[in-house]
């Protein structure tokens, strides 16, 4: 088997208890323990990423760097097997990550489950239309204060 379907694999499964959690048990102290911790939820997602972008990211710069891409150049970029599998394994990990923010919302605007849990099936499915109904189910969420490095 071919380290490709191996990342593809883990990461596939990976992200189901996870995203099972911010769904089924929002407020459930194990789901604070797991999602909450960046290096529990996303870290993981990030190694078989890793593991496959970094040899191919000379191609990656040459290709998405070189000039503008166009459609055809990303049809073109994408036709490789193994481009597919790191683009996969980029949405699943960044999917996880946006949808970890919207749980964190989620739960500081206090937030039924039956308005959180299909939010968050929207953001796993297709992550920029959850992220966007999370942003406005939460608008009053006032982000904490980033101190500023003068």
């Amino acid at each position: 088997m071919e380290i490709e379907n191996v990342m593809f694999w883990i990461s596939s499964i990976y992200i189901i208890p996870i995203w099972g959690l911010m769904w089924f048990a929002p407020r459930h102290n194990i789901t604070k323990k797991i999602v909450g911790d960046l290096r529990i939820a996303v870290l993981p997602l990030l190694i078989p990423y890793a593991i496959l972008a970094i040899p191919s990211l000379p191609d990656i710069f040459i290709t998405l760097g070189a000039e503008m891409p166009t459609p055809e150049i990303i049809v073109e970029f994408f036709s490789d097997d193994k481009v597919i599998i790191v683009g996969w394994l980029h949405f699943l990990a960044f999917d996880v990550l946006a949808g970890r923010y919207i749980w964190l919302r989620m739960l500081a605007c206090d937030r039924p489950m039956y308005v959180s849990t299909p939010t968050l099936v929207l953001g796993m499915m297709v992550a920029p239309l959850g992220f966007l109904v999370g942003m406005l189910a939460t608008w009053e969420y006032q982000e904490p204060a980033v101190p500023i490095i003068e």
